[in-house]
């Protein structure tokens, strides 16, 4: 089928013919339309970026909330508090996030973005608050209720990152193509890493007014304020509109998932299983970093710990904004893998030197800090990035959701499996198992991520629609059906 293009016609349903165009008309018609964008539209694309922001620091301050809940729970609790029972409770985030990365990743390409941001915020607060109130008459039916709790909560945590990180990087590259990925970075990565420190920070406040006898409303109240940063989001979602790639390049029925595997097998590969590398390491590290440095420090109190921690996370940061400049100046697949051979290195040095370096708890607490900031730096600024960006708008949700839901997979396995690694192999094997992901890492970033620095996502939405057209497939594309898609022989 030589020369297949694409046709629209304003109505379906017309008695008319449609206008032909080629895919490259398509890409230069909805720059033009992003150009010429109303006052209404401008001021919806910059709420659409800032509720991204904001909906992703409630994210990262419920990622970060059992770092110190942990050590909470175990000072509370004691044995009743195993680890058993602390890797289920930290799970149940992790495998509700898997659920609502999947199901609302189709909803927000199926029904709409607003639709979906709307409900994973509902989630949230509703999650939050359940977490916030958990009773039971035994301390192991109070860690089930925070299990079902932290679940629901984890289905509207999952949800934001396809929805928001869509809507985030489709009205950023409206705005303008070149400055997409370090807005996009600025948004996701660094407000859902800016969650450590906050969620830290908010410990240590409430533990200072509270004091240490009073653990039970320390954690609570933590909790509880969870509750309040999601409902700020409502607020500023209610300005947004769809953006013009959706408008323009969403197919809600007849979706041909089969040719989307076909043609985007092996960058779903890459997306997939690199995130899953990233998270394998990171979330555990996470979540057990205040259990780990309270190991190293001799005689440590909960305070000492929390403060230690709060260092580790704001030596974590810069490696974000290096890694948004890096994107544009050496590209998004160098700046992925350059990111990973920093777990390589950083790994090696605490795994293979543990037992000497652990005696100096600031090296320490440098070096683990350093390890992180690489991570940010990489995989957690650019695979969110290589994510929304290798993929048509019209299954962009979609392609995330399923990217990120593998890389919650993975943090759920790590999870699982710090524990018994530390037990069985030792602390600094935990180190030494990041250095093994950095070098997987950077072999799949290098054979199966496409580098999508500096292209406009509108031209691989053309290109997405005439590879339908050429292989026989008819439907309607916009979000309000306002054209329809269809084979054209010249």
């Amino acid at each position: 089928m030589a020369n297949s293009t694409l046709s629209y016609s304003q109505n379906p349903l017309a008695n008319r013919s449609p206008l032909v165009v080629s895919a490259e008309e398509h890409a230069i018609k909805v720059r033009r339309e992003a150009q010429s964008m109303s006052k209404k539209e401008k001021v919806s694309s910059i709420f659409t970026i800032a509720a991204a922001g904001l909906g992703l620091i409630s994210d990262g301050y419920q990622n970060n909330l059992m770092t110190m809940a942990n050590v909470v729970f175990k000072n509370i609790y004691g044995t009743e508090y195993s680890s058993t029972v602390s890797t289920r409770v930290s799970n149940a985030l992790l495998v509700g996030a898997v659920l609502g990365q999947i199901f609302v990743g189709l909803i927000c390409d199926r029904v709409g973005r607003k639709v979906a941001l709307f409900a994973t915020t509902a989630l949230i607060v509703v999650g939050a608050t359940l977490a916030t109130a958990a009773h039971a008459s035994t301390p192991a039916g109070l860690f089930w209720f925070l299990t079902v709790a932290r679940g629901i909560t984890g289905v509207g945590v999952g949800g934001e990152y396809p929805a928001g990180s869509t809507s985030a990087s489709e009205a950023a590259n409206e705005r303008s193509p070149k400055s997409r990925g370090p807005v996009f970075i600025m948004v996701t990565n660094f407000v859902l890493s800016f969650g450590g420190p906050l969620a830290v920070s908010v410990f240590l406040i409430v533990l200072s007014a509270a004091g240490e006898n009073h653990l039970q409303t320390v954690w609570r109240v933590c909790f509880g304020i969870g509750i309040i940063l999601p409902l700020g989001v409502f607020v500023v979602r209610m300005r947004m509109m769809s953006t013009i790639l959706y408008k323009k390049g969403a197919i809600k029925r007849n979706v041909p998932y089969g040719l989307v595997a076909k043609r985007y097998w092996k960058s779903l590969i890459g997306t997939c299983f690199a995130w899953f590398l990233y998270d394998f390491f990171t979330f555990p590290n996470g979540v057990f970093s205040a259990t780990i440095i309270a190991s190293v420090i001799k005689d440590s109190d909960i305070k000492q710990t929390a403060e230690w921690q709060l260092l580790l996370g704001v030596i974590a940061l810069p490696g974000i904004f290096i890694g948004a400049w890096l994107c544009n100046t050496i590209g998004r697949k160098n700046t992925l893998m350059l990111g990973f051979s920093g777990y390589l290195v950083f790994g090696l040095i605490i795994g293979c030197a543990y037992d000497k370096i652990t005696k100096i708890v600031p090296l320490f607490v440098v070096f683990y800090g350093l390890m992180q900031s690489s991570g940010n730096m990489g995989p957690g600024d650019m695979m969110g990035l290589v994510s929304v960006e290798s993929y048509p708008t019209a299954v962009r949700g979609t392609c995330y959701g399923i990217s990120a839901a593998l890389g919650k997979v993975g943090a759920a396995v790590g999870t699982q499996a710090f524990t018994p690694i530390e037990t069985n192999l030792g602390k600094k094997w935990t180190f030494i198992v990041a250095a093994i992901c950095g070098v997987v890492g950077v072999l799949v970033t290098y054979f199966f991520i496409p580098d999508m620095t500096g292209i406009d996502l509108a031209d691989e939405d053309a290109k997405f629609m005439e590879y339908l057209a050429a292989n026989g497939w008819q439907g309607s594309v916009g979000e309000e059906i306002d054209a329809e898609l269809i084979v054209s022989d010249e």
